[in-house]
């Protein structure tokens, strides 16, 4: 069948079950793709890639909706062969196919991916085969365990462009930011034991938005949720890290929640033990310095509770500068509300200070 950058697909026959098992036998593929046998779809194909004809990995078309014009995809890539582009060469070739109505394959208008919030990877080449990530989907996907698990949709229809999806938030270069002294990068599902007890100081507790300790479940999908929410660009959840030594002393956030306006918030909080040594101040520098070259925000906020002094020291080291106070702007203990001193930081307000010798470009 097509090839994209020697990834081809084919039909799949008898001969190749052994071999197609073997490319889903692995934790991931028992973690993300169906525990049903993979003939049962209403299409099957076969990965090949390399010129060779045995297969690297699997796609499927399945829950078919002829009159809708509709079905949904699924896709894997054996271990051996991840991180070459070859999912995102199948998912393409399937797709032109579909929407071109290519011998052997149904004529569809539109096609969708169930993917679950903690596998980023999938997400990734959803997004690189011009798919859009479009809501969430409850209960749509049985587990494992007997129950079912929540999903994310990404669709892409005939007339789409299949050029690959702009993203809000690019990955941070290199994968982290630092200066030589603290060292931000992703929050990921390793970092639980870490954020469950910065996430149970009470003081942590007593500023958070609302100010109640978070759920065990709630910190749980943070972590395992945090490269997805990052991907969709509605914020990006980084640890700090104190570079000599490697502890995970806290942790700063980027949130993306009005795009059109061009602006964007920071929360940060530090654990005690490391608290007063600037490290939180060289973190929102470093955060600002990339939000403003490698994003579209022009403008980035923050807020302090009126009595949290050294949060507000904090931001006006890092070049914020105070500008309004919102009463009653937030949900407070037992009911009440609170006040909001407010802090923005403009590019041209960082690009003054960088040039004061204050600051360095993260690399």
């Amino acid at each position: 069948m097509d090839q994209h950058n020697g990834v081809g697909l084919r039909a799949f026959g008898p001969q190749d079950e052994a071999a197609f098992a073997a490319t889903r036998d692995d934790r991931q593929g028992r973690r993300f793709l169906p525990p049903v046998p993979s003939t049962s779809s209403d299409y099957t194909y076969v990965i090949t890639a390399g010129g060779a004809d045995h297969p690297t990995g699997g796609i499927e078309l399945d829950h078919l909706r002829p009159g809708r014009g509709a079905a949904e995809v699924r896709f894997w890539v054996g271990p051996h062969a991840r991180r070459r582009g070859i999912a995102t060469a199948a998912l393409r070739a399937l797709s032109e196919g579909v929407f071109g109505g290519a011998p052997g394959m149904p004529r569809l208008q539109r096609v969708e991916l169930l993917i679950h919030p903690d596998n980023p990877v999938a997400q990734r080449v959803a997004l690189a085969a011009g798919y859009t990530r479009e809501g969430d989907r409850r209960g749509a996907l049985p587990n494992l365990d007997g129950g079912l698990d929540d999903v994310l949709v990404y669709s892409r229809l005939a007339g789409d462009p299949g050029e690959p999806v702009e993203r809000l938030l690019p990955d941070l270069p290199g994968g982290e930011l630092t200066d030589g002294v603290v060292t931000l990068r992703p929050l990921g599902e390793d970092d639980l034991e870490f954020y469950t007890e910065l996430h149970h100081q009470p003081d942590v507790v007593a500023t958070s938005v609302p100010p109640v300790p978070m759920p065990v479940e709630r910190l749980r999908q943070r972590c395992t949720h945090a490269a997805s929410t990052w991907l969709a660009g509605t914020r990006a959840d980084m640890v700090i890290v104190d570079t000599a030594t490697g502890v995970r002393v806290g942790e700063i956030g980027l949130y993306y929640q009005e795009p059109p306006t061009a602006q964007a918030m920071i929360g940060y909080s530090m654990l005690q033990a490391f608290r007063g040594r600037g490290l939180v101040t060289r973190a929102a520098k470093l955060l600002a310095l990339w939000v403003f070259a490698e994003t579209g925000v022009a403008r980035l906020i923050a807020g302090t509770l009126p009595e949290n002094v050294g949060s507000q020291r904090v931001l006006e080291k890092a070049g914020f500068r105070r500008e309004a106070y919102l009463r009653s702007r937030l949900p407070g203990p037992a009911g009440t509300r609170s006040d909001d001193v407010q802090f923005v930081l403009l590019a041209e307000d960082l690009l003054a200070q960088a040039s004061g010798g204050e600051l360095t470009r993260p690399g």
